[in-house]
């Protein structure tokens, strides 16, 4: 309880009149979707950052728990006050700040309800793609914490695929920015790690998010099914063909009966199981994408097939699956709602096992499924009245967390850990990977203020630690296990010798990944291929084409190794399509100089077990740990491909198209505009590419867009061509420089990109450049003769993007110039949470 004191000098900082100390109101906070209660001691309605600040201090000052909660429709207790102490709610949170439609950006308050900011999307034609089933009422604050997803993840992914900065309260009270506005900031990636960190890190107050064109058309069908085992080998089947419907859903016989005794929709309750899918993109191109997932399915046990012929029909549809949930409550007040992941290939087995553990528990069992990328949510009705039921419930909860972690998969994939979930994390977790985690929770909230006893289970497991080779390595060492790599990195450490990854340094012992080589499993029916740090990109790539495969990340360099890629974050401007590294990146094996050797990650896309940890690695430049195996998704290689160059010939009138290019790209796989780059048959001075991949109907449709676009707007003619693609240039001029070449990427706001190009043009002026646009991302290269020349250069840039909210980072520079030029340039307000975190993992500094 707290003291009238500590109560009187809360209402110093927030008016009396927004705290609830009344037990009768609290009553309504003491849960949030679950079982779960907790009574806080009072509750407070902040209205400004500054106010949540001095919260913060104030309850640091008194020990007082601090938890944050958005509407409350959160599935793993995670907004319980179970310690008591405070709820700050934030329900005044609810403003969007800025909707960029030029650069596809917004900044939202955490109280901003999710279809809300949605709907405000499309009103320009843009989407924000993380759709929660609670989303009719769910905050963007709690989608952040939960990184949240939604049927159509499968096609879009998570809420960290588009959350690009954010504005936190640290457990101090201080107001940090993590990210920003622009991509690739060079620093720690603390941006994931406090998206999905279930409020334990620190209190969540604006989100930057990346934005993407809404699709034009979209077409959705009922498919039925035998049973549930059938429908999720038709899932696979679909999956393995590589074709990408926008989701793909599965709901079972009893779930169809109860929301068909609801609402009257036409569901086929006659069959076991039914899948909903939904493909989208251009209106020419919807009808022959169902017709290859029709052709599936029918070869797969698809009984019967319904194509939602109006958007009435459609939202009809989804207005039945969306309610699946709530509809339980006709058969029993109160059910268990599991979420858990599997690889896709495992579906069908891990529905058959789940079965098999509520039957031989005499309980019933619900599906619904986000199927297509593996996310099972089995619902389990019961009484509360009735202990045995409840206790046999139990049981097979902690059952089913068991056999989706021996299938690989994860215990949660949206909903969360929490409380519900926390012993079962070590079922998934070993020690050195649990170890990592309470590291990061140390940095950022060492006194456990911030939603305690969340996440964590009570007992952690024993953390198994490497010896030290007997032999320290000297010049260079090149491990071939993750084990020999922790045992080398051990001995190195004790030996107070530096250590260097891939990267000759006369102070430092090189440590090779060379025989870190090796393809560890390919598994494309479940769309992720895992492989050995050390295999380059070109080795990989080459095996997955074989099969139509790809991992859709490029180098300009032939030597580049995966591991290298991963800890340089480097993207290309394809990464519109794709997303960038981060977003490829399932799960990595680090070595830490410690001697514990972490598993970060798994191999299933929705995973939000604990923190995400391989994101953190994802520009680390190999300070942090050596990278020892990297998981990646896999795509099919583009069935088409076309780009349309366009001579330009100046700056301005290359940046005002590109932008108004940008407002069509769908399908687009870059949108750059170079200088001094040699492309046959463009003379100009500038040069615009614009390509697009895809389904070939889509490619076509984007593409006339473009064409007519071009007609009205510019009196150069496009030249249509396959080659070179607008990555094809990045990849040219990064490729295209010599030894004492100096190579910088400028990172501001996709929105001021071109603003600041033309106000910088006299600096670029001396050199090659590419403009990546939808990225904000410009890649100058310069040969200055003098170091202090370069660092004239470099200042031109690097000033004016720091005053931008950006930064300007050293790609590659003359060997002669390390130490005396600043690569990075670039001080976060969290420098002190970075070496916090480096210290931890790398506690005698030995990485370099």
């Amino acid at each position: 309880m707290l003291d009238q004191n500590a109560l009187q000098s809360l209402t110093q900082i927030v008016d009396k009149r927004r705290i609830i100390t009344d037990a009768a109101e609290m009553v309504v906070y003491e849960t949030d979707a679950t079982a779960d209660r907790g009574t806080p001691d009072l509750i407070v309605f902040p209205e400004s950052a500054e106010q949540v600040s001095r919260i913060m201090r104030w309850a640091a000052e008194h020990q007082v728990p601090i938890v944050a909660r958005g509407a409350g429709t959160g599935l793993s207790g995670g907004a319980v006050a179970e310690h008591g102490g405070i709820i700050i709610e934030f329900s005044n949170f609810n403003r969007v700040l800025e909707f960029d439609t030029v650069g596809r950006s917004v900044v939202a308050q955490v109280g901003v309800v999710n279809q809300a900011l949605d709907n405000l999307m499309k009103t320009q034609g843009l989407y924000f793609p993380p759709d929660p089933a609670s989303g009719r009422s769910a905050t963007i604050g709690g989608n952040v914490a939960e990184n949240a997803g939604g049927p159509h993840c499968f096609k879009y992914g998570v809420t960290s695929n588009y959350v690009t900065g954010l504005q936190v309260v640290l457990v101090d009270g201080r107001i940090v920015r993590l990210g920003g506005r622009a991509f690739d900031y060079p620093e720690y990636d603390l941006t994931a790690l406090m998206t999905g960190s279930e409020g334990t890190l620190g209190v969540i107050i604006e989100m930057d998010a990346r934005i993407v064109r809404n699709p034009p058309g979209v077409k959705t069908m009922m498919a039925a099914f035998d049973d549930v085992e059938t429908a999720g080998r038709a899932v696979s089947a679909v999956i393995a063909t590589g074709l990408v419907p926008a989701t793909m859903e599965m709901i079972d016989k009893s779930i169809m009966r109860i929301v068909e005794d609801y609402l009257h929709i036409g569901l086929p309750v006659h069959t076991g199981a039914m899948l909903i899918v939904e493909v989208d993109g251009y209106h020419a191109g919807l009808d022959a994408q169902m017709d290859e997932v029709i052709a599936v399915l029918e070869h797969n046990g698809a009984r019967e097939m319904r194509v939602a012929k109006t958007a009435e029909e459609r939202d009809q549809i989804w207005y039945g699956r969306k309610s699946s949930a709530g509809a339980f409550a006709r058969i029993a007040p109160e059910k268990f709602t599991i979420d858990c992941t599997v690889p896709r290939s495992r579906i069908a087995d891990m529905l058959s096992a789940i079965n098999e553990i509520c039957l031989g528990l005499e309980l019933k069992v619900g599906y619904i499924l986000h199927a297509g990328d593996g996310n099972l949510h089995p619902n389990i009705p019961f009484f509360p009245s009735d202990k045995s039921q409840v206790e046999r419930g139990w049981k097979a909860c902690e059952q089913i967390m068991k056999a989706a972690v021996a299938r690989d998969g994860s215990i949660t994939g949206e909903h969360g850990v929490g409380i519900e979930k926390r012993e079962w994390l070590a079922y998934m977790c070993d020690g050195a990977e649990l170890s990592a985690m309470c590291d990061v929770k140390q940095v950022f909230d060492p006194k456990n203020l911030l939603n305690p006893g969340k996440i964590f289970p009570s007992k952690l497991p024993e953390v198994q630690r490497v010896t030290p080779l007997a032999n320290v390595p000297t010049d260079i060492f090149a491990p071939q296990t993750a084990d020999e790599a922790a045992c080398g990195l051990v001995a190195l450490s004790n030996a107070k010798q530096k250590v260097s990854i891939n990267a000759k340094r006369n102070y430092a012992v090189t440590l090779s990944t060379r025989s870190l080589n090796k393809i560890i499993k390919y598994a494309p029916d479940d769309l992720y291929v895992t492989v050995g740090a050390g295999i380059t990109l070109e080795e990989l790539q080459a095996l997955l084409a074989k099969d139509g495969w790809q991992v859709p990340l490029v180098s300009p360099w032939r030597e580049s190794t995966v591991g290298g890629i991963v800890a340089t974050n480097l993207n290309s401007p394809q990464r519109m399509r794709y997303g960038s590294v981060r977003d490829v990146m399932l799960s990595t094996r680090v070595a830490l100089t410690d001697g514990r050797v972490v598993r970060a990650g798994r191999v299933v896309v929705k995973n939000v077990a604990g923190y995400d940890l391989p994101k953190v690695f994802v520009g680390s430049h190999g300070t942090l740990g050596l990278l020892t195996e990297v998981t990646f998704k896999l795509v099919k290689v583009a069935r088409a491909k076309k780009t349309l160059l366009v001579p330009i010939d100046d700056l301005k009138s290359g940046l005002a198209l590109s932008s108004q290019l940008l407002q069509v790209a769908l399908t687009a796989s870059a949108i750059v505009l170079g200088k001094g780059i040699a492309v046959p048959g463009v003379s100009s001075s500038y040069v615009l590419a614009y390509t697009a991949e895809g389904f070939p109907i889509d490619v076509e449709s984007e593409m006339n867009q473009v064409r007519e676009l071009l007609d009205q707007t510019q009196r150069n003619k496009a030249i249509d061509v396959e080659l070179p693609t607008g990555t094809d240039l990045w990849l040219k001029l990064l490729s295209d420089t010599t030894t004492d070449s100096m190579v910088v990427r400028v990172g501001v706001a996709p929105k001021d990109v071109g603003k600041f190009a033309v106000a910088q043009s006299d600096v670029l002026a001396s050199s090659s450049y590419l403009i990546d646009v939808p990225s904000g991302l410009t890649y100058a290269v310069s040969s200055p003769k003098e170091v202090e020349l370069a660092k004239i250069w470099l200042d031109g840039l690097r000033i004016p993007a720091l005053a931008a909210g950006g930064y300007a980072a050293v790609m590659q520079m003359a060997n002669a110039w390390h130490g005396k030029i600043n690569q990075v340039g670039y001080r976060p307000d969290t420098i002190d949470l970075q070496e916090s975190l480096k210290s931890k993992w790398d506690p005698t500094n030995t990485l370099v």
